[in-house]
């Protein structure tokens, strides 16, 4: 069972006529952003290069949430393209456009198109820390096993 939480969205001028992000199915988790580059003028990466591309869009979210901008499956496997930041954080307190760092992992260039969906929107709650210096942690079986200690 989802809960659902009042997002406010403002649409800037570079984002008209675009559709508004929208989960795909009833049980999705993520809202599709989409690529607001300008009409006939794609962005095209080529292999190892990213780029900041916009997506006309800023929120505002309820205290004690987040946005997380995630990479959408589709992209990466079928082309190698992926959101750099992985999980990208949009902070509730955050009003400015909402922008998504791509990059292309693929060998060949990929053209970005206006509209394209070019990554997900997942609005999380937040749960911040309080932090509490102590002398020594509470000892565990694992204890400082790092990379590869419970397995390949």
């Amino acid at each position: 069972m989802s809960t659902k939480v009042t997002v406010e969205l403002q649409r800037m001028a570079h984002a008209q006529g675009l559709p508004l992000p929208a989960y795909q199915t009833t049980e999705a988790a993520g809202l599709d952003l989409m690529a607001a580059v300008p009409d006939g003028e794609p962005v095209t990466l080529a292999p190892g290069q990213y780029a900041l591309v916009p997506t006309g869009l800023a929120i505002a979210l309820p205290a004690g949430h987040e946005a997380q901008v995630r990479p959408r499956s589709g992209l990466a496997a079928k082309h190698g393209v992926t959101v750099l930041n992985s999980p990208g954080t949009i902070d509730a307190d955050y009003r400015g456009e909402i922008k998504v760092i791509l990059i292309n992992h693929g060998a060949v260039p990929f053209v970005i198109q206006r509209g394209e969906r070019i990554a997900q929107m997942v609005i999380a709650p937040v749960v911040q820390a309080a932090l509490v210096p102590v002398a020594e942690l509470p000892a565990t079986d694992r204890a400082a096993g790092g990379f590869g200690s419970t397995g390949r």
